[in-house]
């Protein structure tokens, strides 16, 4: 990555621009989640395993051709004095006709995305609080977390401000209603 060729005028935008210029190990993603800068080494096998089961169900099941990208930098809407985070969803569906992905930049931003899905690794805490927050505030109208940790997968919908205004929770195992446009079950047997 490059780093940005003015000076920063806050401590805001220096961090922005130390986050942009960062050069991190092959595998590892960095994202500015909060106004800090969060490195995160690759995956095990089994993070890689839900979101394959999930992502082949919303391909093949959904109402409407989606499309998807993993790990695609989205730009997001920030509050108070943090820089617009840049966040790095496992995954990211929008409908195949808005072509969300084709020409895109490393960050993006989230406009057209119909659903992230996250699946908790090391640091749950970020999937559970600080990137749902991030997603609701740049309305992306459903965000998917599978928390290994605790066996569940949740569905937040209707996004304000700065939180999500609806949650259904299921247990790994057991089916789990997606809204429009995918409008289908989601099987959750693999995920056990």
């Amino acid at each position: 990555m490059t780093a940005v060729a003015h000076e920063p005028t806050t401590p805001a935008e220096g961090l922005l621009d130390v986050f942009l210029s960062l050069d991190t190990p092959e595998g590892f993603r960095a994202e500015l989640i909060g106004g800090e800068i969060v490195v995160t080494p690759p995956p095990d096998g089994d993070h890689e395993k839900y979101i394959s089961r999930i992502v082949r169900q919303v391909i093949k099941r959904s109402r409407v051709d989606m499309d998807f990208s993993g790990n695609k930098g989205l730009r997001l809407k920030s509050g108070g004095a943090c820089p617009r985070n840049h966040v790095i969803p496992d995954a990211a569906f929008g409908a195949l006709n808005l072509d969300l992905f084709g020409g895109a930049d490393s960050w993006t931003p989230c406009d057209g995305i119909a659903m992230v899905l996250e699946v908790t690794s090391g640091k749950p805490e970020a999937g559970r609080e600080t990137k749902r927050r991030c997603y609701a505030r740049a309305g992306i109208p459903a965000y998917l977390l599978v928390d290994r940790e605790t066996g569940m997968v949740t569905l937040f919908s209707e996004p304000e401000k700065e939180d999500y205004l609806r949650l259904v929770r299921r247990s790994f195992g057991d089916p789990l209603s997606l809204p429009e446009p995918f409008a289908f079950e989601l099987d959750t047997t693999d995920l056990v």
